[in-house]
């Protein structure tokens, strides 16, 4: 299976890798993607073959996550 080409930053993510964690996409580390929470954390380095980009339901739930942690937590 080829590498599939970089997405744009930001652009929401599934790791397969790591129970579907879905995490924004920030940039290249080396031969692996550097992601991000959507509610902030700590980057981890994905292999490009185990992401896939996020449905629309994942994306929601990630949206909403992240919202809340802005207005709840105080978080980003």
């Amino acid at each position: 299976m080829p590498i599939p080409p970089p997405p744009a930053p930001g652009t929401l993510l599934v790791d397969t890798s790591r129970d579907d964690l879905i995490g924004e996409f920030r940039g290249l580390a080396g031969p692996y993607w550097a992601l991000r929470p959507v509610r902030g954390g700590p980057e981890w380095e994905a292999e490009p073959r185990d992401v896939r980009p996020a449905d629309p339901m994942e994306r929601l739930r990630a949206e909403t996550a992240r919202a809340n942690a802005r207005s709840v937590e105080g978080l980003l």
